[in-house]
């Protein structure tokens, strides 16, 4: 999903660098970005809704201390845009969003910041759903939730479904026995020895879920604690953040930060399969998953393989039920079969064929209509949401 930075720089003009955003936007076909202040409770935030052919856009809010506004805005235009195709290649009707609140997690938080924040998601009258994501907490999403009905992820407690991480976890598990299906002609991770890159919530659960299969676990993060936490539970072994990507391992599995696929680590590399729960693993889609396809190492796309978390919270929608939850997201298992399937007959990156395929749905869904409208989707009623069938 990194790709359009790369084509912005390529495709501006002396024009377009006078209004580089409007630029960034067009070359990504983002169709709205909204720049959110208020200084008197501490909050600068930016909603980037990227496509809503299919429905209304989708995506987390997470709170992050960037360096600067202009760090920010490409993240959020990056990830929206991620979103688009996550929702499009797991069939739901949804489009892709993204929004980014700039502050330090672990202090600048307060309750006005959230319910402000929550009124400019009000404000857009349901184009944009937000949910949690990178730096947030339940709390927040409650105190966003009491200005707006527009809030996935709430508490199970108010009907929500909660932490969406065992479900995404659950989402990259059952990618990863897709991936090793290819690999080795059995899924069963039983022996195989999995490097994965963070302790956090997806990767914890991920780890829980290949234990009971056997599997031979190496894990590490920047937070030494975490890691050797998850460790004792899982059996597994704990290893530096710099030893991660040379480890002789089947399987690597990122799961904390993006971009970790990249010029540097890429010779180190020394697995048949990536798989793994973070967004933007290659560092450079194009570039980097050609090399890995040169290599012969199978990447199963993570926006593909991490979109439990979206099928998880876009199930709310219609009436949270977890079972049903998770049966759709179990159905990623032959979404990866059918990318990597479709990328050796058409002698593609799996990277290129998931994106085609994405773009095949919108663009079939497009010629009936572009630009989503809340009228018709979602009831009146203060504090609920619903969207109707549209298939």
């Amino acid at each position: 999903m990194d790709t359009f930075i790369k084509e912005i720089d390529q495709k501006k003009s002396v024009q377009d660098d006078q209004f580089p955003l409007f630029s960034d936007m067009a070359t990504a076909g983002h169709e709205q970005v909204l720049v959110c202040s208020r200084p008197d409770v501490g909050l600068k935030a930016i909603i980037a809704i990227h496509d809503t052919t299919l429905g209304p856009a989708l995506g987390g809010t997470r709170m992050w201390t960037y360096k600067n506004e202009s760090d920010a805005m490409r993240d959020v235009l990056r990830l929206s845009r991620g979103m688009t195709y996550k929702a499009a290649i797991s069939g739901l009707n949804l489009g892709g969003g993204k929004a980014v609140i700039i502050g330090d997690p672990y202090k600048d938080k307060n309750e006005h910041l959230f319910r402000a924040f929550g009124r400019f998601v009000d404000g857009l009258g349901g184009r944009y759903i937000t949910a949690e994501d990178v730096g947030m907490s339940e709390q927040d999403m409650e105190w966003i939730y009491s200005e707006t009905k527009y809030v996935t992820g709430i508490p199970k407690s108010m009907g929500g479904s909660g932490d969406p991480s065992p479900v995404t976890a659950y989402g990259v598990y059952m990618g990863m026995k897709s991936a090793t299906k290819k690999a080795y002609g059995s899924d069963s991770l039983k022996g195989k020895k999995i490097a994965i890159q963070g302790a956090g919530n997806v990767a914890s659960n991920l780890a829980r879920y290949i234990a009971k299969e056997g599997a031979t676990i190496y894990i590490t993060d920047i937070f030494k604690e975490k890691a050797e936490k998850v460790a004792a539970e899982c059996s597994a072994a704990y290893v530096s953040p710099d030893e991660i990507y040379g480890l002789d391992a089947d399987i690597f599995s990122p799961c904390a930060l993006g971009g970790v696929v990249n010029d540097d680590t890429l010779p180190a590399l020394n697995c048949d399969i990536i798989a793994g729960g973070a967004n933007n693993i290659l560092e450079d889609e194009v570039k980097h998953g050609n090399a890995l396809s040169d290599r012969g190492i199978i990447y199963a796309p993570d926006y593909v393989i991490n979109a439990g978390g979206i099928i998880n919270i876009s199930s709310e929608l219609e009436g949270y039920n977890e079972e049903l939850a998770m049966r759709k997201t179990a159905r990623i298992y032959d979404t990866v079969t059918n990318i990597l399937d479709y990328a050796d007959e058409n002698s593609l990156t799996t990277v290129e064929a998931s994106n085609r395929l994405a773009e095949e749905r919108i663009e079939s869904t497009g010629r009936t209509g572009r630009i989503y409208s809340s009228s018709s989707h979602f009831s009146n009623r203060k504090g609920e949401l619903y969207m109707r069938d549209r298939r």
